[in-house]
């Protein structure tokens, strides 16, 4: 689970797109806080910090203890905007945390032992239907990912959200038992079950 991080805020004086493009001139990026019943609050974050935890990955499974102006804001980020041209971050929303809140998180699906896994080395191709999955978690208690062990599978296997552990008091917010992987044998291993199937039938033929 990922450890509560620090962030330091301005609280935004104007509003409106003027007063945000005059933020992003002077190497700010506009972001709110919103939530609780309370009223939402206009801050800005410094543009090198914001973009370089954003790239660093698990963002939006990530708190945040926000200072603004030393009164601090516990926060999950809820979204977050990218120039469409450019990549780099124009706006930031944040939900406040209260104590024993849970979340619908979307958590990556981590592979491991590709390197080592037999079925991989012996040809088989894992063939990746979902890259993360949707998750009820209690707020400071979010997996920073869902691991999937492939040297526990075989050709032909498919893995269902229903093989994988989940963390106490972790849920699937999704329905049903969805597939996040498949394993696929290689091509000259089906043919060659497909002729021995095929002479097997031959044979229970003539008999």
């Amino acid at each position: 689970m990922t450890a509560t991080k620090q962030l330091k805020a301005l609280p935004r004086t104007k509003v409106g797109k003027g007063a945000a493009r005059a933020d992003r001139r002077a190497g700010r990026v506009p972001a709110v806080i919103y939530g609780e019943g309370k009223p939402p609050v206009g801050i800005t974050l410094d543009y090198t910090e914001i973009n370089r935890i954003i790239y660093a990955g698990h963002f939006l499974t990530t708190l945040f203890d926000i200072d603004v102006d030393g009164e601090k804001h516990h926060v999950i980020p809820r979204d977050y905007q990218l120039d469409p041209v450019k990549d780099f971050t124009v706006h930031v929303d944040f939900l406040r945390v209260a104590a024993g809140t849970t979340l619908t998180v979307e958590v990556p699906v981590h592979f491991l032992n590709a390197e080592s896994a037999a079925v991989l080395k012996q040809g088989g191709t894992l063939n990746i239907v979902s890259h993360a999955v949707s998750l009820n978690a209690p707020a400071h208690a979010i997996p920073e990912a869902i691991e999937v062990d492939l040297s526990k599978y075989g050709f032909g296997d498919s893995i269902h959200l229903s093989a994988i552990t989940l963390p106490a008091g972790v849920t699937w917010a999704g329905h049903g038992d969805d597939t996040l992987a498949t394993i696929t044998a290689p091509s000259g291993l089906k043919e060659a079950e497909a002729d021995d199937a095929a002479a097997a039938a031959a044979d229970a033929a003539k008999s």
